[in-house]
């Protein structure tokens, strides 16, 4: 359990002093125009389906 909360600390100090150096990354307006654009869901780009297609077993006596 020492071990564990040494390690725990270490690891939460380092992690702190990370993210005081590191700049906070804020989204810029052009960023904040895309997000709201809407997503065209009928252009959808195709898919390989490798295997056999998935089909849920019901009744589970029967394989």
């Amino acid at each position: 359990m020492f071990l564990l909360a040494t390690v725990t600390l270490c690891c939460g100090a380092v992690a702190g002093t990370v993210a005081l150096f590191e700049p906070a990354a804020a989204p810029g307006p052009a960023q904040q125009v895309a997000q709201r654009m809407a997503i065209d869901a009928t252009a959808q780009t195709p898919v390989r389906v490798v295997g056999a297609p998935f089909e849920p077993n019901v009744n589970p006596r029967q394989r």
